[in-house]
């Protein structure tokens, strides 16, 4: 099980020896154009966790291949994961072909469900078989738990030639200030911090049941136990996100913690808790 940062939720180039605690670090999202995001204001605190309408603020593509990617590169010791977005399957797959073939870059994430800004017109799997066709690089679609159908877009971009799938996106939600006005300028924005978990446990249980795909889980994880709940319901790693914001420590004091939460357990390996969820309904399944 490997340790990752949700993208967004990290500047590495800041904080380095954060990053290098982790056993990989995700890069905020890069879109083709730069971007500045939304306006002010795009932060907004609530009693148990956060909303965000960044709307993916980023310099752009070019400026991340000939810039940040090679400071990264020369500065961390972790493997590297690029955030994908755009705004149409082309603005995907052009940034993975020119990812292709780097020695730099060990994995893609393809963010298909930021809820801040416009959406592509493809599906995900239309957007998943683009950006196969333009790279070999490995691919992971992120998801929104927001879909209804959530089982069937995991299959189907498993049938597009996704190489794995990401769990967690964050929730679209409001926050109203003591006038009673919304605090964020766009209104609504992506919701995250601990409340998120058991949305994220849920969508995590429902794809592995759809899905034999390696799945990166996150989503209001705060602790050792945390971890070892997502392996439960079938994830393969975890990511950590708003929790670092608080504690930029938290990969080691997860750690630690999950070793304690293995013993309560009454497990000697993490591996022996993945899918542990899964063997009730199992069981139902088999007995009718």
């Amino acid at each position: 099980m490997r340790l990752l940062n949700a993208s967004g939720c990290l500047d590495a180039l800041a904080a380095q020896s954060v990053a290098c605690q982790l056993d990989g670090f995700v890069t905020k999202t890069v879109t083709p154009e730069p971007r500045q995001g939304n306006r002010p204001v795009r932060i907004a605190e609530t009693e148990l966790g956060m909303l965000n309408a960044i709307g993916l603020a980023n310099p752009g593509r070019d400026r991340f291949l000939s810039q940040i990617l090679p400071e990264l590169t020369s500065t961390l010791d972790v493997p590297i994961w690029v955030s994908v977005g755009g705004f149409s399957a082309r603005d995907y797959a052009e940034t993975c072909e020119q990812l292709d073939g780097s020695d730099a870059v060990a994995a893609v994430e393809l963010n298909l469900s930021c809820p801040n800004v416009d959406e592509a017109p493809e599906s995900a799997a239309e957007i998943v078989a683009a950006c196969r066709a333009a790279t070999s690089l490995p691919l992971y679609a992120k998801l929104s738990p927001a879909a209804w159908d959530l089982a069937d877009v995991a299959c189907a971009v498993e049938a597009a030639g996704a190489d794995g799938l990401s769990l967690v996106n964050t929730m679209r939600g409001t926050v109203l200030g003591s006038d009673l006005r919304p605090t964020l300028a766009t209104v609504t924005g992506g919701y995250s911090g601990q409340p998120l978990k058991p949305i994220a446990l849920a969508a995590i249980y429902t794809c592995r049941r759809a899905s034999e795909l390696p799945i990166v889980g996150m989503g209001g994880v705060q602790c050792g136990r945390d971890v070892l709940e997502f392996v439960a319901c079938g994830a393969t790693d975890v990511a950590l996100g708003t929790i670092l914001f608080a504690d930029p420590d938290a990969a080691q004091r997860v750690r630690t913690e999950l070793r304690a939460a293995l013993e309560e357990s009454g497990l000697e390996r993490l591996e022996d808790a993945f899918c542990a969820a899964h063997e009730t309904v199992a069981a139902l399944d088999n007995h009718t």
